[in-house]
């Protein structure tokens, strides 16, 4: 039994290294709107559904896996986009593995499109939900699927 205490629904969103330069990095695999962008669309979708959002980034392995084990007592959900440590942290993966609550890995470009060493990921089979090459939908996709996880939980 956890001992979470939370009162309102909480996603915590976290985001790894390199995603701070999203509108200026890749333009091709990710676009061109900023982080702050990103942010906007899920809080506005999170808006709609009564949900509150705590949207983080890190450029540092270790802060990660910091706010994933924080996520056990603060946060109802979790969407994780690792980026580059989505094919090199097992401490990532087994953080989301010590987790009991809903994980939503996600990634704005489709990773098995692109470079080969990015075909592997070590928190897609931890993970509740994985939703990839959607873009920044791909959040809101995440968003609604970690919702309907706890939805089905709660029945």
């Amino acid at each position: 039994m956890s001992a979470r205490t939370i009162s309102k629904t909480r996603v915590m969103v976290v985001n790894g290294p390199n995603l701070n330069l999203l509108g200026f990095r890749e333009p091709a695999a990710y676009g061109t709107r900023s982080i702050k962008d990103l942010e906007t669309l899920v809080r506005d979708a999170a808006d709609l559904r009564g949900v509150e959002i705590d949207f983080r980034q890190s450029n540092h392995e270790g802060v990660i896996i910091d706010w994933l084990h924080e996520a056990r007592t603060s946060s109802s959900a979790v969407i994780l986009n690792p980026a580059a440590l989505t094919h090199t942290s097992i401490g990532i993966r087994d953080a989301v593995l010590a987790l009991d609550v809903p994980v939503a890995e996600v990634h704005i470009s489709n990773i098995h499109a692109r470079e080969s060493f990015r075909n592997v990921s070590y928190v897609s089979e931890v993970a509740d939900v994985v939703i990839i090459g959607a873009g920044f939908f791909s959040y809101v996709l995440g968003l609604h699927a970690v919702l309907e996880t706890l939805d089905r939980r709660t029945v």
